[in-house]
């Protein structure tokens, strides 16, 4: 992975994916997941645990989902936490949106990193390299009227 330093001295991860809001509003970070683009409803979950089941939850199909929480993926990946019985059917969430890096999972029930997971779902991610971000993403979501959101990832850093 390609890292630049800022004047500070931090290393900082180019950005390879972009949210952009039906309001022109556009969000940077680094792509997790699927490479392409989804459209659709940016929304917000504050769970703490449960992060899969949420992701293939059909009451969440067609949305991006932003997660508050700072550690998703601490704990894998495994079949046995699909909230769908057909992810055929009911596709779930179209994308997602971190407040940091997936965590590296910990737990012995892990199978996959959450990374893997969504790649072979082909759900398309962001992970924001600053956590206020997503916070004031979350404030801004509460206030607006318009739905329709793009959440577009290439890990070669080339815009789509």
């Amino acid at each position: 992975m390609d890292h630049k330093q800022d004047d500070s001295g931090w290393a900082e991860t180019p950005a390879t994916a972009l949210l952009v809001l039906a309001d022109g509003t556009v969000l940077e970070g680094v792509g997790i997941g699927g490479i392409g683009h989804a459209v659709g409803e940016v929304c917000f979950n504050t769970a703490m645990t449960g992060y899969e089941e949420i992701l293939t939850d059909p009451s969440y199909a067609g949305q991006i989902i932003t997660f508050t929480f700072p550690h998703i993926g601490n704990v894998g990946t495994n079949e046995e936490d699909i909230e769908s019985l057909s992810m055929a059917a009911t596709p779930g969430a179209r994308g997602v949106i971190l407040r940091t890096a997936i965590t590296d999972p910990s737990s012995w029930r892990a199978k996959l990193h959450l990374d893997e997971w969504l790649k072979r779902r082909s759900i398309v991610g962001l992970a924001v390299s600053a956590g206020l971000l997503v916070l004031s993403l979350v404030s801004f979501l509460l206030k607006r009227k318009d739905w329709r959101d793009k959440l577009a990832e290439a890990s070669s850093g080339e815009s789509q």
